[in-house]
């Protein structure tokens, strides 16, 4: 090993010695205090820049108050790499009182001319000892790498996997690729999306202590009214513990003004009746009522409803639990909001023991994933006006009543009478036989919405289907018919030179696009080649392929625009010329999307030529702008809560490969040509979205990008420099819009890993855009 080098601590922010007697640039024994949720400390070395490579981060570290949890590195490279992820997430978690003492291997991408240390996401009083950095060898790296994933395989079977794994990595892609894996799986430890961490979240975020209940209570005197919220339960058969729990969770709602109408429906056991009877006694805002017949969970819920005397109707199951801000949340939020009709709040599941554990943090209302999965579901609170309209709950559904009743209401409404709360306010019970453990468990329950999400296709008169997911039980694709004859489809195909590429990407759009009608246009961006005079010569024998000239400086904006204004379709496609076609279906799917009135640019899936996600889909906020999710998972990655493998809304999409009506295009004025290489596309969306539509992911048109193979990655200066003003453009261009994705919820990263816990939560604001549920 190498020479090691000590590092010193400067405070930046929420930070400072915790007596005026320690140094602020202490190396040993300094005592600090971190004072809010985002401490920084600059780690500083003598000498100048440290070059790239592996290194050993060592050092002792101890808490006398609070928790570190989730601490952070971010490298500053002298020369920055756009879309480099400059933060390396460090494997620590260590409570009150505790010391640790810790190896960890890091890599830094670039030679490095300094380093923040952010050392949690709460504030704790902490020491530090002996912290020093150490460059080691790549054969040493890759034996702490894979010595550290070894350790954490429980069983014999799960080792020899890993071996046998390792192996073939270094026999097929060599020993790079293999540190490049481990080094991934090792790093990724504290934000893997497994949330194991979610309990630890939970402390930060939602501990229940006393500055917790002050707040609470001055929520609740804030408000302008209290009105009435009925809490609907049918029962059947529940088991006492979950029946009291359930009832209790009620009772325990920081909000008083609520009545709880229990239907039971003919339990045969008398427990049941004695429980309701006896909490009926103790509090007067529980009720309940006997049917005489079973008649399964519609009738029940329908004879529960008509108990209600609310302004508002809250739907909880008989053996679940709710948040004690449930109902103050959803008040407050009404109280706010007064266009919503309903609203939805995330939720997680809790265990036998009361552990809580996978949170689903949802997208704001999101139509087209919502006929794919019913990812409104626990909790939902309506007007009663709004579920009285259209009936209430309908036979014949049972096992999806909720989500068929949310869908009728919903298809009544705009797209702004529909909010969501981004907190955690419904406990699903996880016991066997509950959905809960597995979408799968009810095959009625699958049915059920099957009709009930083929019933809101024939009602909305547009011809779609609802189709099964083999591989995704409880989970739907839709189908959109096209027209007869199906319009033309433009596919404007920017290049310059790279042949082998444009060739394949041509071929296969020739070789395996069933879509009937469509033209290629290819703009040639100044080729200077022969063999790319003479392919375009050849190719254009074909007469659905035709070239345009574009002899002017590269501008990915004004190229595509150029190649616009001469196409003949009604409908555009955007597509790189390193592009090559999977799914034959892939211009089927999209044009079927994209001729959806209230739809404006449709994406696709994009997989790396080693079947790895390159574009599941663009999240805002993710590295200051936008980024994509999923990227470098395996193909067929189901993504959070099988959000990789459903057709969703989403604010923006990649213009590698993207359709939208030459009319939308036409509304906002094509691509803004200020953007010449960068965020294009996001800028396009996002103005899409602004004029009223919604973009769209799916899934199910599946394509290979080459990415960039034929214009390069932005390293050098002059790129760097274009690549930071239009970062600079966009920012100030959409401001707080990208830090607000309403299909990305505020309780995950903008920082890290994509769909993996925030810390801290980002402030939440209501979003209201778009059109109905149609």
């Amino acid at each position: 090993m190498s020479e090691t080098i000590a590092l010193s601590v400067i405070p930046l922010q929420q930070i400072a010695p915790l007596a005026s007697t320690f140094p602020t640039t202490a190396a040993h024994d300094a005592r600090w205090r971190a004072s809010g949720s985002d401490p920084q400390v600059q780690l500083r070395w003598e000498g100048e820049s440290l070059p790239g490579g592996w290194y050993l981060l060592s050092g002792e570290l101890s808490i006398y108050r609070g928790r570190m949890f989730a601490p952070v590195l971010y490298p500053s490279y002298r020369v920055r790499h756009s879309g480099e992820a400059e933060r390396i997430d460090l494997p620590l978690d260590i409570p009150s009182g505790k010391t640790c003492r810790f190896e960890i291997v890091i890599r830094l991408v670039e030679s490095t001319t300094r380093i923040r240390f952010d050392p949690s996401v709460a504030p704790m009083d902490f020491s530090h000892s002996t912290l020093q950095l150490q460059r080691i060898e790549r054969g040493e790296a890759m034996r702490r790498l894979f010595s550290a994933s070894f350790a954490r395989r429980e069983s014999s079977v799960s080792k020899l996997r890993l071996l046998a794994r390792t192996a073939i990595d270094v026999l097929t892609k060599g020993v790079r690729r293999m540190a490049d894996r481990l080094y991934h799986e090792y790093s990724a430890r504290m934000c893997s999306g497994s949330f194991s961490d979610y309990e630890v979240w939970q402390e930060f975020y939602d501990c229940r202590d006393a500055a917790w209940k002050e707040a609470a209570d001055a929520e609740l005197a804030s408000l302008t009214r209290r009105p009435l919220v009925s809490v609907i339960v049918p029962t059947y058969n529940t088991p006492e513990r979950w029946l009291r729990r359930c009832i209790e969770s009620v009772r325990e709602q920081v909000y008083p003004d609520w009545e709880l109408c229990i239907a039971d429906d003919a339990s045969t056991d008398p427990v049941v009746m004695q429980v309701l009877a006896e909490y009926a006694e103790l509090d007067h805002r529980v009720r309940f009522q006997r049917r005489e017949q079973n008649g399964h969970i519609s009738a029940a819920s329908n004879t529960a409803l008509q108990m209600a005397r609310g302004e508002f109707v809250a739907l909880l199951d008989h053996d679940d639990e709710l948040h004690p801000l449930a109902l103050l949340k959803s008040v407050h939020a009404f109280e706010q909001n007064p266009q919503w009709q309903m609203l939805f709040t995330d939720e997680d599941k809790i265990d036998i023991e009361g552990k809580r554990s996978d949170p689903y943090f949802k997208s704001d209302w999101n139509p087209d994933l919502f006929l794919s999965q019913n990812c409104v579901c626990h909790l939902t609170v309506y007007r009663a006006e709004a579920v009285h309209a259209v009936g209430g709950f309908l036979e014949g559904f049972e096992g999806a009543q909720d989500w068929d009743l949310t869908l009728r209401v919903a298809e009544r409404l705009p797209h702004d009478a529909i909010g969501h709360l981004p907190l955690v306010l419904y406990h699903w019970r996880m016991i066997i036989g509950s959905t809960a453990m597995a979408p799968g468990e009810k095959s009625y329950a699958h049915l059920a919405a099957l009709r009930a999400v083929q019933a809101h296709l024939d009602r909305a008169g547009n011809g779609a289907k609802v189709l099964e997911m083999p591989t995704y039980s409880g989970y739907f694709r839709i189908s959109y018919p096209l027209p007869e004859p199906a319009p033309l489809v433009s596919l404007l195909i920017p290049t310059r030179d790279r042949i082998d590429l444009l060739k394949q990407c041509i071929d296969s759009i020739l070789e395996r696009t069933d879509y009937p009608n469509y033209e290629i246009v290819v703009i040639d961006n100044d080729s200077q080649e022969e063999a790319s005079r003479e392919y375009f010569a050849q190719v254009q024998q074909d007469p659905r392929v035709r070239v345009l000239p574009y002899p002017h400086p590269f501008n990915y904006s004004a190229i595509n625009n150029a190649g616009a204004r001469v196409a003949r379709g009604t409908v555009l496609g955007l597509l790189n010329n390193d592009i090559e076609v999977i799914s034959r279906d892939w211009l089927d799917e999209m044009v079927g999307h994209a001729l959806r009135p209230e739809i404006g640019v449709v994406g696709a899936m994009l997989y790396y030529p080693n079947n790895t996600i390159q574009h599941a889909g663009v999240i805002l906020g993710i590295g200051g702008v936008a980024g994509h999710c999923y990227v470098g998972m395996a193909r067929g990655w189901p993504g959070d809560k099988h959000r990789g493998g459903l057709a969703q809304s989403l604010s923006a999409v990649t213009a590698a490969c993207a359709i939208v009506r030459r009319s939308v295009f036409e509304q906002v004025g094509g691509l803004d040509e200020q953007l010449e290489v960068a965020f294009n596309d996001v800028d396009f969306c996002l103005r899409v979205r602004e004029a009223g539509y919604r973009n769209l992911w799916t899934p199910f048109a599946e394509l290979y990008h080459h990415e960039s193979a034929s214009r390069g990655y932005e390293t050098t200066p002059e790129k760097i420099t274009r690549f930071k003003r239009e970062e600079s453009f966009m920012k100030a261009r959409w401001g707080k819009a990208l830090q607000q994705d309403p299909y990305y919820n505020v309780n995950l990263t903008v920082e890290s890993t994509p769909f993996t816990l925030a810390y801290p939560p980002r402030l939440w604001e209501p979003q209201s855009s778009g059109r109905a549920l149609a």
